[in-house]
């Protein structure tokens, strides 16, 4: 029997697990507190290396400034009337001091020597008084320099001498705020003071710059601005530890030139200033914010600006109390907002920082207060070193609290993160450069379906390989990369995904969102938005679309045509037998439309029984023959409803779009090749080809239409007339019709059914019957005289001018300004126009022949069969509608209603104009009738003004010999010539109708 294998121990590695965690415990924890405990028992146990200074009084001196240069007998002889003093303030002069020392005979210490220890001494020479023998010389400029027994010392100057004389004389010059003393001391004492002076300059220079230089490095690496911002703040503390404590001349072990000691100090106190404000500033945004004390202290911070500004440009005695007041103000600012946030807020942060202030505030005070005491043994126990130190430990205490905070945050939020992570219903993923899933989110895993092995499963294993090539490309972008993918699950039905993935340093994290229901959702939505719920067909907006994609692709060079389709007479099926018959026909209408469709192929609903057919990628000729077989299918059978059957047919204009066309121009161009298939008797297929007479009148009409609908001003308008004879006296009246004209730029006559249906199409027909009305009556001012016999002139209104306020109010005012011409207008109203608004209509009306103007119905008997409503519109003229003059004898029914409409006339007062006289034979009918007047080709085409003018009458423009002996011949009618003339003339008010008689009076 073959024994079983042991399992390999795991003691080895257990143990080496615990030897490094104890060591790691005794590094971290045992090493800093026996440093701690050591250092303490030194301090407290061990004697100091560099003893405490001893209590030494001030040398007694008698002392003067002189501004002139003086030898040192001059001024030993002014010093004896000099009163003793112990210390001499120089108030910021810079003027040379004389100074006469007296050394003491008894408690001289043994190789004695002279300390003067101000820092701000820059020159010194002395003399023994005695003898006027010279005893040395220091001066500071272009370096420190000394001869003689004079030696720098510390911050000031040290006067070693053997032997001492007893009274020294002493010149000496000082820069900044300085304060001349003397102690007597001995050499060991002195040097002594020099080791401790030097050490602690070491000290607080390296320390403070060690510790800025970690921290400038690691605010460089982490991009941390407070710590960059807290390195220059220590940099500075330094250089105020070095001002407090004399070694400011010098930096890194660099003399500093005597020029430029001055300016530096000055920078230092503006920028430890600004400095200090910047680091609270940062240090307590938040808490400054939610405290509301954000602004006082942004005040004290633009306040910095003009204090470096006067640190460069004020002298040094002029600068000292600007900063002093500075500083005063912004301490109380600061101080108070740190209090407030100390109580409020309850901040450590804010209880280490204001330590950090409070310790040097506060040693400042304890220096300046022991100064001027005396108590310079307890300056040397805690004095600026010592507080520079602290106040950088305490205020790094402070940043160190502040990212420890910060730390506490991350980790909470790293925690709420990964809860989120766990929790959140979208699946999340993370992918290494190669696809493979390094992390899933459970919400993942329940999408799919499935469990994903962490580092096995890869992309392509689920989803398809061309998408990881979208996938991938977020490793190699700094945005966002965002497709939808699918996936057939074990269930056998597919899902939607949205997937949403960014490159996050070497690895891809992204999103898998479950968007199934919402692109079903969508896709229905969308089907509804574009599609007419009764037919199914595309409505207005799916045809637009539509339209737009075939006008790319025809860009491209593919083919595209358009068709209108509109139903004959449908709308009766409406009326007859109600909405719902009709849908359903509509229904069926749209199923036998879209069978020889195909998928290119698309059937809009346009309006209620019109559609419009967009072929893409269809040539003209494939197209035609699609439309010529929706046409068969839609006749081909009735259509069942019920028990009820019914014919429908359709009329189709099929278009060739073409590069420029605009979907707008593609609806416009196949409407009206479809207007004209419904007109047509031969054919109910109207294509127009592009290049085609037909297609090029509509591209000018439609350019005309856009040219009008820009507002610009119409050019090229001019007028014409055509002559309105007398039947009964030919030469004894001059009237006329005022028609319409226009040329194009290349002096081409625009057709004016063109022109008129551009008016209407871009809401222009006001301006353009404005500009008529205004035209003909400055023509008619110009020219009345030489139209003597003129009766009357007419001049067509459009129904959309007469149902626009703006133009009527202008129309009658042009009226009111030309009353002396104003009666020999007659304008004629469309019938159909008028009976729209019968009451609107009859105020126009009476308000025209107040103004002394005529009045023609227009087109009478077209359409309607009624007459009554004649008694409510007191009209001149009737003007009988062209239809029935053509050929009317031909059809003698046309006879008959135009003798009816004649006698009507007269029984109301009114005059008729018959129009469309084409021959002899109908003008001899209308004469016979009883027609007042003719107008058309028979009599005379539009002429010029011009030919208006130089005629007489009527008359002169008859050519036909024939109608013109006719006329001669007729008997004049007296009561007619009389009517006809008063017609011509302003009437005193409207004319009435004849009397009828009253049915109640038997």
């Amino acid at each position: 029997m073959t024994a079983d294998p042991v399992p390999p121990t795991t003691e080895p590695r257990n143990a080496t697990v615990w030897v490094e965690s104890m060591l790691r415990s005794f590094a971290a924890y045992a090493v800093p507190v026996a440093v701690a405990l050591i250092s303490l028992w030194a301090l407290w146990f061990w004697p100091a290396e560099y003893p405490e200074e001893s209590a030494r009084a001030p040398l007694p001196f008698q002392a003067l400034t002189v501004d002139d240069e003086r030898a040192p007998a001059q001024a030993l002889q002014a010093l004896a009337l000099q009163p003793v003093r112990t210390v001499w303030d120089t108030r910021l002069s810079e003027t040379p001091l004389w100074v006469l020392l007296a050394l003491p005979n008894a408690d001289v210490p043994e190789s004695p020597a002279v300390d003067f220890p101000s820092r701000h001494v820059v020159a010194l020479r002395c003399w023994n008084a005695d003898t006027l023998v010279p005893l040395g010389a220091f001066q500071r400029e272009g370096g420190p320099s000394a001869s003689g027994a004079l030696r720098p010392s510390r911050a000031g100057v040290a006067l070693v001498a053997e032997p001492l004389p007893q009274r020294v004389l002493c010149e000496a010059r000082f820069t900044g705020p300085a304060r001349f003393t003397a102690k007597l001391r001995s050499v060991e004492e002195l040097a002594a003071l020099e080791r401790q002076f030097h050490r602690q300059a070491g000290w607080i220079d390296g320390g403070l710059l060690l510790l800025a230089l970690f921290t400038l490095i690691a605010g460089l690496i982490n991009r941390e601005r407070t710590y960059l911002v807290f390195a220059a703040w220590l940099v500075i503390n330094m250089r105020m530890a070095a001002l407090s404590g004399g070694w400011d001349y010098q930096w890194l072990g660099h003399v500093v030139p005597v020029p430029w000691l001055t300016p530096m100090r000055q920078l230092t106190l503006a920028l430890y200033s600004t400095v200090t404000v910047v680091l609270f500033r940062f240090l307590f945004d938040d808490d400054l914010r939610r405290t509301r004390t954000l602004s006082p202290v942004r005040l004290v911070l633009l306040a910095c600006v003009p204090v470096l500004a006067a640190a460069v440009v004020l002298p040094y005695r002029h600068f000292l109390p600007l900063i002093w007041t500075a500083t005063a103000i912004g301490a109380l600012v600061l101080g108070y907002a740190l209090v407030v946030i100390l109580i409020r807020t309850r901040s450590t942060v804010a209880m280490w920082y204001a330590a950090s202030m409070a310790v040097t505030l506060l040693a400042s005070l304890y220096e300046v207060i022991a100064a001027a005491l005396g108590l310079r043994g307890l300056i040397g126990t805690f004095d600026s070193v010592t507080a520079a130190l602290a106040s950088s430990l305490l205020a790094s205490l402070a940043i160190a609290e502040q990212f420890r905070q910060e730390h506490l945050q991350r980790v909470a939020l790293q925690a709420e993160l990964q809860h989120t992570f766990d929790f959140l219903p979208i699946g999340l993923f993370t992918l290494d450069p190669a696809g493979r899933f390094l992390s899933t989110n459970p919400a993942l895993q329940t999408i799919l379906g499935r469990t994903i092995e962490a580092e096995r499963e890869h992309w392509e294993t689920l989803f398809p390989r061309y998408e990881w090539t979208q996938l991938d490309a977020a490793s190699g972008s700094s945005g966002t990369v965002e497709f939808e993918t699918s996936l057939i699950q074990d269930d056998g039905i597919g899902r939607r995904f949205l997937v949403r993935a960014a490159r996050a340093g070497d690895k891809i994290e992204g999103t898998l969102q479950d968007i199934t229901d919402k692109v079903r959702t969508h896709e229905h939505l969308q089907f509804l938005a574009d599609h007419d719920p009764l037919t199914k067909a595309l409505n207005r907006r799916g045809v637009e679309a539509c339209l737009s994609r075939g006008l790319q692709r025809l860009r491209r060079g593919k083919p595209l045509a358009a068709a209108y389709l509109d139903l004959d007479r449908f709308k009766l099926i409406n009326d007859l037998y109600g909405h719902v018959a009709g849908d359903a026909v509509l229904q069926q209408v749209c199923e036998r439309v879209q069978q020889p469709l195909a998928s290119h192929m698309y059937l809009g609903r346009v309006g209620g029984d019109e559609f419009l057919l967009v072929m893409l990628d269809t040539p003209l000729h494939r197209a035609e023959t699609v439309c010529r077989d929706i046409l068969t299918r839609l006749a081909s059978e009735p259509y069942q409803v019920g028990d009820r059957a019914f014919q429908v047919r359709g009329s189709i204009g099929l278009i060739e779009v073409t590069a420029g066309m605009t979907a707008k121009d593609v609806v416009a161009t196949a409407d009206r090749a479809c207007r004209e298939a419904k007109r047509g008797r031969s054919t109910s297929l109207v294509v127009y080809e592009h290049g085609s007479q037909a297609f090029r009148e509509h591209e000018a009409e439609m350019q005309l239409v856009e040219r009008l609908a820009a507002g610009e001003e119409i050019e090229g308008l001019y007028l014409e007339m055509q002559p309105i004879v007398s039947l009964r006296h030919p030469a004894q009246s001059l009237n006329f019709e005022v028609l319409l004209r226009m040329q194009d730029a290349t002096g081409s006559r625009v057709p004016t059914e063109r022109l008129i249906r551009a008016g209407e199409n871009a809401g222009r027909m006001s301006a353009i019957d404005r500009w008529v009305v205004a035209a003909m009556l400055g023509w008619l001012t110009q020219h009345q005289s030489q139209l003597p016999t003129n009766q009357f002139i007419c001049l067509n209104l459009s129904g959309a001018s007469l149902n626009d306020e703006r133009f009527i109010h202008d129309m009658l005012e042009m009226l009111e300004r030309h009353r002396d011409i104003a009666h020999r207008l007659c304008f004629e109203v469309t019938e159909s126009v008028a009976l729209h608004d019968i009451g609107n209509s009859r105020r126009f009306i009476d308000r025209l022949r107040t103004l002394g103007a005529k009045v023609a119905l227009d087109d009478f008997g077209a359409g309607y069969t009624s007459f009554s409503y004649l008694k409510d519109l007191p009209a001149d003229i009737l003007k009988i509608d062209g239809s029935f003059i053509v050929n009317m004898n031909r059809h003698p029914a046309n006879v008959a209603i135009v003798e009816a409409i004649v006698s009507l006339a007269q029984n109301l007062g009114m005059k008729t104009i018959a129009e469309w006289a084409e021959d002899f034979e109908t003008v001899e009918t209308l004469a016979e009738i009883g027609v007042d007047f003719v107008q058309g080709y028979a009599v005379s085409r539009p002429v010029s003004a011009d030919r208006i003018l130089a005629a007489r009458s009527g008359a002169d423009f008859i050519s036909d010999e024939r109608i013109s002996t006719y006329l001669n011949t007729l008997p004049p009618d007296d009561e007619f010539a009389g009517v006809d003339w008063v017609l011509g003339a302003p009437p005193s008010a409207p004319a009435a109708a004849k009397p009828q008689s009253n049915s109640m009076s038997g």
